[in-house]
């Protein structure tokens, strides 16, 4: 997914101890249809009819809205481990291969720690042993699909909290830098993160390569995807990308 800890994680982070005495924000629940698109629309038209869809339940974690048969598996993140932060306006569509369950038993761990109550510092410190004794490992190559026409995360420029369209795809790759394959991405130069490059989650066990979607696909997706795209926006004004009625 397209956040780049490895460069922002502590941009990310700044201004959170001020608020870490602060009551935990309450989830805002999505429609279940509407949830299932947005899960849906990470991966391509092709492939969605096979595959799982999980939903969040705020008060319990994800459960199983529909099962599938491709062994990719979707669903909207709204909580990520590595900020040590709980927010209610991040809404990240993804799907994973069969290989990447470890990444995404990471995903709905943090949900279901979340909706016992466990704080973000806490829940943190909880998960992170987890991928360094290889708990949330993949044990093989694979990919997670990010192709999406929305997502709501940090991002470029400046890696603060943004609504975007930037369809992706992430390869596992954990404990790899982007000098281990020559990449030099730099959120100034929108041209350098054209190329793959690695995408550290806070930690190098929790890193993927990236490869963005060219700028014709990605107006494709958004063609195609006009419907959920002003859904989403109707739902909640900060999934409204820039060219509806604000961020």
């Amino acid at each position: 997914m397209y956040r780049l800890r490895t460069l922002t994680l502590l941009l990310a982070l700044a201004g959170t101890t001020a608020n870490a005495t602060e009551a935990t924000p309450a989830l805002t629940p999505m429609p279940e249809a509407l949830e299932i698109r947005f899960a849906l629309s990470a991966i391509p038209l092709a492939l969605r009819e096979k595959a799982t869809v999980y939903v969040l339940d705020a008060a319990k974690g994800y459960r199983i809205a529909r099962e599938g048969s491709s062994g990719i598996a979707c669903l909207v993140e709204r909580t990520q481990w590595e900020l040590a932060e709980f927010r209610d306006d991040l809404y990240v569509p993804l799907c994973y291969d069969a290989a990447g369950m470890p990444y995404l038993r990471a995903i709905m761990d943090t949900a279901a720690l979340r909706a016992q109550g466990v704080d973000a510092g806490a829940l943190k410190a909880r998960i992170e042993p987890r991928f360094r004794d290889g708990t949330y490992v993949p044990r093989k190559a694979g990919l997670s699909y990010m192709v999406a026409p929305v997502m709501r995360t940090l991002g470029p420029p400046d890696m603060r909290m943004h609504t975007m369209a930037m369809p992706h795809l992430m390869f596992y790759a954990p404990g790899l830098a982007n000098a281990d394959i020559g990449a030099r991405p730099d959120l100034a130069d929108p041209a350098s993160l054209r190329w793959p490059f690695i995408d550290r989650q806070g930690i190098d066990e929790h890193s993927y390569i990236i490869q963005m979607v060219g700028e014709a696909e990605k107006a494709r997706i958004l063609a195609d995807e006009r419907a959920l795209v002003d859904d989403l926006c109707a739902h909640r004004a900060v999934l409204c990308l820039g060219t509806q009625h604000g961020h």
